[in-house]
């Protein structure tokens, strides 16, 4: 009786987070259907009243140059993107797989890196690509991002999980590094190197502070900061809800088209 009442009690708690959850999502999503240039108050008042239409979506599209941060936030997404997949299977087939001097101190020297805040590496940064003739282009927004320390760690704890037979029986068999790589390792860490793919498409893809700091011309502005600048222009409920939703939706979808590969590769990276 007991276990049905604290199975029950889970559930409880669990439907009652999904809910608190959700509501900021279903506002979003209802508020950039309202036609309403008033500013947030009572959620529930409106959503009742409000009439539906697509006039936020059309507004930003032709009073602003959507198109055009479009396809910046593509540009710096995409290309850190791959190169992060590519990268951290490289290395971490080097620090699981094969052995050499310092592996262990410079891996976790790598590791201890990501307790330093990027907030903190902003200013030397922009002094060093500021001297460069970096600022107001795609470098200081790609560079930085074109490798990950924490996609590296998942690759690496990802493929500590294959056993080493697999490489010495590719050895015995005349393969090079090369070929053991690409021909047996990398196809057996598909749903890690997509759940690589999938974090920094995500983290790329919102980023507002960077390119907020590095750009300094609308033309260059990404989807964060373009509609971030618009609406704090407006100053309407429904264009920022609009501008909300046209942001999230990439990241949405690149979710759920890796979700399954995206679930197994947490879920065998967090294994040693």
């Amino acid at each position: 009786m007991e276990t049905k009442k604290t199975s029950k009690l889970s559930i409880a708690l669990l439907i009652l987070l999904a809910v608190l959850f959700l509501v900021p999502f279903v506002i979003m999503v209802v508020g950039s259907f309202m036609k309403m240039k008033l500013p947030i108050g009572n959620p529930f008042s409106w959503m009742m009243s409000g009439e539906l239409g697509l006039e936020n979506f059309k507004h930003i599209l032709r009073y602003s140059d959507y198109p055009k941060w479009l396809l910046n936030s593509l540009i710096i997404t995409i290309i850190p993107t791959f190169s992060q997949m590519f990268f951290a299977a490289i290395l971490g087939y080097l620090f699981s797989k094969k052995d050499f001097f310092g592996r262990e101190v410079i891996f976790w020297l790598m590791m201890a890196v990501i307790m330093v805040p990027t907030q903190i590496l902003i200013i030397p940064r922009y002094i060093m690509f500021s001297k460069f003739g970096w600022i107001n282009t795609y470098l200081p927004l790609i560079v930085p991002q074109l490798w990950a320390i924490m996609g590296v760690f998942l690759v690496r704890q990802f493929m500590s999980q294959l056993p080493k037979e697999l490489e010495e029986a590719a050895f015995i068999d005349g393969a090079n590094d090369f070929q053991i790589f690409f021909k047996i390792f990398m196809p057996l860490c598909k749903p890690v190197i997509a759940t690589v793919g999938t974090f920094a498409f995500i983290q790329c893809w919102n980023d507002l502070l960077t390119p907020l700091i590095f750009t300094t011309s609308q033309e260059m502005y990404p989807v964060t900061v373009g509609l971030a600048s618009m609406l704090t222009k407006e100053g309407n409920f429904g264009i920022e809800m609009g501008g909300s939703v046209l942001s999230f939706v990439p990241t949405f979808l690149i979710f759920i088209f890796f979700q399954k590969y995206f679930t197994k590769g947490i879920a065998f990276s967090g294994n040693k």
